[in-house]
């Protein structure tokens, strides 16, 4: 699922990309495509945050984020002594 919803915003990212280009290059400026992409940019914005949330959930309920920081704290600690 998480896949196939990336895959679908990349495809919307380069359909954004190529219709930027082509205003760039004199193409027409259709008056409706205007906020399209930047709610396709939204969408991809969304996209990413909710990847995010997923793998800082998988991460605190594995406990990977405190042993990392136990880590951290531990090897700055010893660098200090």
């Amino acid at each position: 699922m998480i896949l196939r919803t990336l895959a679908a915003l990349h495809a919307r990212c380069l359909l954004a990309e190529h219709r930027l280009s082509n205003r760039h290059a004199g193409g027409d400026r259709r008056a409706g495509d205007r906020g399209q992409t930047t709610a396709e940019y939204a969408l991809v914005i969304v996209g990413a945050a909710a990847v995010a949330l997923l793998l800082l959930a998988w991460a605190t309920g594995s406990g990977k984020i405190a042993t990392l920081l136990d880590k951290v704290v531990d090897t700055v600690a010893n660098m200090v002594n």
